[in-house]
C-alpha cells in the first residue's frame, strides 16, 4: 500500500508473469465464485426451490415392462424349413421387429381391446396442475362441439404412443415393452396386452402367408408333375434311337478317353522328371568335383566315399605344402592321388549320366505311345459327340424338373403342417409386474438436474456480471489499470458513527441539509480507532514515506466525478494530521462547488477567492477548528465567478500557496473533479502531489483512464489512489486480505466494533 508507484510497463510486465498458468487460471475462477457467492446462491436456491415445486405438483407416474425374446431355433417336432424361405436374423430383422411393435395395427388392438377409448387418461384432459391449466385454457379458445369416435380413438392413440416405450436391449434379440400410467396396475396389464398383440399378430400374418403359399403350391406341383415325365420319356427315347449304352452314368468311348488322358499326363510326368534329371547331370560334369549337397543328392556310395577322401587329402596337402612347401614329395604324392580320385568320379558321374539318358529314352518311348493312342480313342468319339450333347441337354432338363418337383412338393406338405400347428419366433421371457416405485417424476434426477443446472446458470451469470463490471473494485485493478498504487481503502460511512444506512455527502443545498454532515468530515477525530481513520493515516504515511522522492507538503485531493468523497478524506486527512500535532492547513480549492467550506465554515465571509484579490489578508481569512487548531481557508466569495482556472492558475495563487508552505507543515487541498471542470489540471505547478478519489464499485474504469490520459502532468504527480465508500463485507469477497475480520479482532481489547 505504502510502496512507491510503479511505472505502467513494469506493472504490466510482474502481471505479465503469472497470467495464463492453470494455478492462476483456476484462481481466477475462485476468485470469481467468491466475489459473486451471494448471487450464485440465490439462483441455484431459485433452481433448486423450482425443482421442489415441481415434484410437489407433478404427477406421479408408473412404468411397468415386459420382455421378449425373438428365438432363432424353430420347433422340429411341427416345423423344419419355413414355406417362405425364413431370413437369418440378425440386427436389422430385430429392428423391424422393434417398429412393428410401434405399428398403429398393434396400438389401435390393444386399445380397443382394453376399451381405453372410455378411460379418461387416454382421452381426458392431461394430468396434473399443469395439464388442467393447458386445457382450461385451450377450451377457452375452442368451440364445444361434440367429439366423434374417430377423434377419441385418434386422441387416445397419441396418448398411448406417447405413454408405450419399445427398446432393443443392445447386441441381443431381446425387446423390452414398457408403458407409463398413473395406475401402477393398468400399466402392467397394458404392457402384457402390448406383447400378447404383437405375437397374435405375428400368427396371423404368418398364418394368411402359408394359406396364399399352399394355394399357389398346389397349381404349381400339378404343372411341374407333367413336365417331369415329358422330359424323361425324351431321354429314354434318344439313348433308344442312337443305341447309347450308359455304363456307370458316363458313355463307355468317354470313359475310355478319361483313362488314356490319365495315362498320357502321368507319363508327361515322368518325361519331365527324366528329363530333369537328365539336365542337372550334365550341369554336375561342368565341375572337377561336386559340393556335399549334389553328392548326398545322387545318393552314390562310390562318389560320396571319393569326395571324403578327396576332401582329406586336398586338407593334407595344403598343411605339408605351408610346412614343407609344395616341392616336396609327400605334398607331390597327394597332389597325384587327387588327380587320380578326381579321374574316378567323372567317370562314375559319366555312367551315371548314361543311365539317366537311357531312362528319359524310354520315357518318352511311352509318352508317343499314349498319345497315338488318344489320338485314336478322340477320332472315334468325333462321331459320337453330338449325340452326347442332345444327351446331356436332355437328361439336365429332366434331372431340373425333378428336382423341382421335389422341392414344391416338399414345401407343399410343410405349409399343411403349418396350418395346423402355427408358431412364431418371438415369445415371453418376462411378464409385465406391477410397479411399486414411481418412474415419474425421477425425484434425485430433478434435484441433481436442478442442482448442476442451477450452479452452470448461477457461474454463467457471475462470469457475465465479472464482465460487465467495469468498475474498481480491488487494488490489483487500480495497479493494472491506472499503473499505480491504491494507498487506502475508505469504508462506507453513515451520517453517524453507529449507524450504517448509506452514505451522506456535503451537497451545498441549504443549512438544513448538512446538519449532520459535520460528523462525516470530522470523522477521524471522534472514531480515532475506527477503521476508517486507520484508513487515512495510511494515506498521511504514504505522503511521508513518498517526501524520500520529492516534498510533499502540498497534497491535493481530487476525483473524476462529484460526490466520489473527495472533500470527506481532505477534511479528514487535515483533521487527522492536525491532531497528531502537526501544522496543518485545509484550503477549499474547489470554487466552482465550495460544498467544503459551506458545511464547516458557512458563516465565513472571506475565503481563498478575497485572499488572492488581496481584499483580506491571510490571517483575517482563516478559521481554527478548537479541537485539532486545523486552520481551514474557505473559498471565500465565488457565485460571480467565471473563470475560476484563472484564479488558480494565477501568480498570486502561487504565490499564495508559497505562503502556506512557509507557514504549516502541510497544505491539503480539496480541488474540483476532473471530468466537469479543468481547474485541477492549472494546479500542477504549485501542488506536489494528488490524492486520486475513486468511489468503490461505481466509478468507471474506462473513464479514468481516459481522464488521467488527458491530463499527465497530474498523471505524474499522483501519489496514489484511494478506493472510497468500500462495502467491507462485499470487499472481503474480492480481496480477503482487506476484510472486516483482522482490523476487529486487533482492536477488539478497545472495545471496539465497527
Amino acid at each position: 500500500m505504502l510502496q512507491v508507484n510503479k511505472p505502467t510497463s513494469e506493472i504490466n510486465r510482474d502481471f505479465a508473469e503469472t497470467d495464463g498458468s492453470p494455478s492462476q487460471t483456476l484462481t481466477s475462477y475462485l476468485d470469481i465464485v467468491r466475489r459473486q457467492f451471494p448471487t450464485m446462491v440465490a439462483i441455484v436456491s431459485a433452481c433448486v426451490i423450482l425443482a421442489l415445486l415441481y415434484l410437489f405438483t407433478a404427477e406421479p407416474l408408473f412404468t411397468s415392462t415386459a420382455s421378449m425374446v425373438i428365438d432363432t431355433r424353430k420347433v422340429q417336432l411341427f416345423q423344419q424349413q419355413s414355406v417362405l424361405g425364413d431370413v437369418a436374423i440378425d440386427a436389422a430383422a430385430v429392428e423391424t421387429q422393434v417398429e412393428i411393435l410401434k405399428a398403429e395395427n398393434i396400438s389401435l388392438s390393444v386399445i380397443r381391446d382394453l376399451h381405453l377409448v372410455e378411460d379418461p387418461e387416454f382421452t381426458g384432459t392431461g394430468g396434473g396442475l399443469l395439464g388442467s391449466v393447458v386445457s382450461f385454457v385451450g377450451s377457452l379458445f375452442s368451440e364445444s362441439n361434440a367429439v366423434s369416435e374417430y377423434e377419441q380413438v385418434r386422441k387416445a392413440l397419441r396418448r398411448f404412443e406417447k405413454n408405450r416405450d419399445v427398446n432393443r436391449i443392445k447386441g441381443t434379440y431381446v425387446m423390452e415393452v414398457g408403458f407409463t400410467s398413473k395406475d401402477p396396475g393398468k400399466a402392467a396389464k397394458i404392457a402384457n396386452a402390448i406383447v400378447d398383440a404383437y405375437i397374435v399378430d405375428q400368427l396371423e400374418a404368418k398364418y394368411q402367408s402359408t394359406r396364399r403359399a399352399s394355394v399357389w403350391l398346389q397349381d404349381r406341383i400339378k404343372e411341374l408333375r407333367t413336365q417331369a415325365s415329358a422330359a424323361q420319356k425324351a431321354v429314354v427315347d434318344f439313348k433308344t434311337t442312337n443305341n447309347i449304352v450308359d455304363t456307370g452314368g458316363r458313355l463307355m468311348n468317354e470313359q475310355q478317353l478319361a483313362e488314356v488322358n490319365s495315362q498320357l499326363i502321368l507319363a508327361r510326368a515322368a518325361t519331365a522328371e527324366a528329363r530333369a534329371r537328365l539336365d542337372r547331370m550334365n550341369d554336375i560334369q561342368k565341375h572337377d568335383i561336386p559340393d556335399a549337397n549334389v553328392a548326398d543328392a545322387l545318393k552314390n556310395e562310390t562318389i560320396v566315399k571319393l569326395r571324403a577322401q578327396y576332401v582329406d587329402m586336398a586338407s593334407k596337402e595344403s598343411i605339408w605344402s605351408i610346412k614343407y612347401g609344395r616341392d616336396h614329395l609327400a605334398a607331390v604324392n597327394l597332389r597325384s592321388q587327387m588327380a587320380e580320385i578326381k579321374k574316378n568320379i567323372r567317370d562314375e558321374l559319366r555312367r551315371i549320366q548314361e543311365s539317366y539318358k537311357s531312362d528319359y529314352d524310354i520315357a518318352g518311348t511311352r509318352e508317343e505311345s499314349i498319345k497315338s493312342s488318344l489320338a485314336n480313342i478322340v477320332s472315334e468319339s468325333q462321331l459320337t459327340n453330338q449325340a452326347q450333347v442332345q444327351l446331356r441337354e436332355l437328361e439336365s432338363n429332366a434331372q431340373s424338373y425333378q428336382a423341382m418337383y421335389d422341392n414344391f412338393l416338399q414345401r407343399y406338405m410343410e405349409s399343411v403342417q403349418q396350418q395346423s400347428f402355427p408358431i412364431t419366433e418371438a415369445r415371453v421371457i418376462s411378464v409385465a409386474t406391477m410397479p411399486l416405485v414411481k418412474s415419474y417424476p425421477k425425484s434425485l434426477l430433478v434435484l441433481s438436474a436442478a442442482l448442476l443446472g442451477g450452479l452452470m446458470l448461477s457461474f454463467g451469470v457471475a462470469t457475465a456480471r465479472e464482465m460487465t463490471d467495469k468498475v474498481f473494485r480491488t487494488t490489483k485493478q487500480v495497479e493494472d489499470a491506472l499503473g499505480v498504487s491504491c494507498i487506502a481503502i475508505l469504508p462506507v460511512l453513515s451520517s453517524s458513527p453507529g449507524s450504517r444506512s448509506g452514505w451522506m455527502m456535503p451537497s451545498g443545498r441549504g443549512a438544513g441539509s448538512n446538519s449532520q454532515q459535520p460528523d462525516l468530515l470530522r470523522y477521524v477525530v471522534g472514531n480515532p480507532l475506527s477503521r476508517f481513520s486507520e484508513a487515512v493515516r495510511s494515506v498521511k504515511v504514504a505522503a511521508d514515506l513518498n517526501q524520500i522522492l520529492r516534498e510533499n507538503r502540498v497534497l491535493a485531493t481530487t476525483s473524476t466525478l462529484p460526490n466520489e468523497g473527495k472533500s470527506t478524506l481532505s477534511s479528514n486527512l487535515a483533521q487527522l494530521v492536525a491532531h497528531g500535532g502537526a501544522r496543518v492547513v485545509l484550503v477549499d480549492g474547489d470554487l466552482r462547488n465550495p460544498s467544503l467550506s459551506r458545511a464547516l465554515v458557512p458563516d465565513a465571509k472571506a475565503g481563498l477567492v478575497d485572499v488572492i484579490a488581496q481584499k483580506v489578508k491571510l490571517e483575517d481569512a482563516l478559521v481554527v477548528d478548537p479541537v485539532t487548531q486545523l486552520s481551514i481557508l474557505p473559498a471565500g466569495t465565488t457565485s460571480k465567478l467565471l473563470h475560476t482556472n484563472e484564479i488558480l492558475a494565477s501568480k498570486a495563487m502561487r504565490e499564495l500557496v508559497s505562503l502556506l508552505r512557509t507557514q504549516f507543515d502541510y497544505v491539503v487541498m480539496d480541488m474540483p473533479p476532473m471530468a466537469p471542470v479543468v481547474d485541477v489540471r492549472v494546479t500542477s505547478s504549485f501542488v506536489d502531489s494528488y490524492i486520486f478519489v475513486l468511489e468503490w464499485g461505481k466509478t468507471k474504469i474506462d473513464v479514468v483512464r481516459h481522464n488521467l490520459r488527458t491530463a499527465p502532468e497530474i498523471q505524474d504527480k499522483l501519489l496514489g489512489v484511494v478506493l472510497n465508500k468500500a462495502d467491507t463485507k462485499a470487499l472481503a469477497r474480492y480481496e480477503s486480505y482487506h476484510g472486516r475480520y483482522y482490523y476487529q479482532k486487533y482492536y477488539a481489547r478497545y472495545g471496539y466494533v465497527e
